[in-house]
């Protein structure tokens, strides 16, 4: 079973990385290759992305992966702490 705290949480991660561009839904999923719908899906914490999906939405976001998960990371604790 998915952990769905962390799906929401890297989903807040994408969404403020697409923000911090001014870009919309649909033209982060143009420049991931991926569908409109499943950018908001993810942004809402409602799919877990494959690796592959990692991969796009950083390069599409001007990140490497290992910022993406970073960023991840620090969301996550931010998050946990009191």
């Amino acid at each position: 079973m998915p952990d769905l705290e962390a799906q929401r949480i890297f989903g807040v991660v994408v969404r403020q990385a697409r923000e911090r561009l001014h870009l919309s839904q649909e033209g982060l999923a143009a420049e991931a290759g991926l569908h409109r719908t499943y950018i908001s899906l993810l942004e809402r914490g409602r799919r877990t992305p494959s690796l592959t999906v990692i991969l796009q939405l950083a390069t599409a976001l001007g990140l490497s992966a290992t910022d993406l998960l970073d960023a991840f990371e620090q969301e996550r604790n931010r998050q946990a702490s009191p």
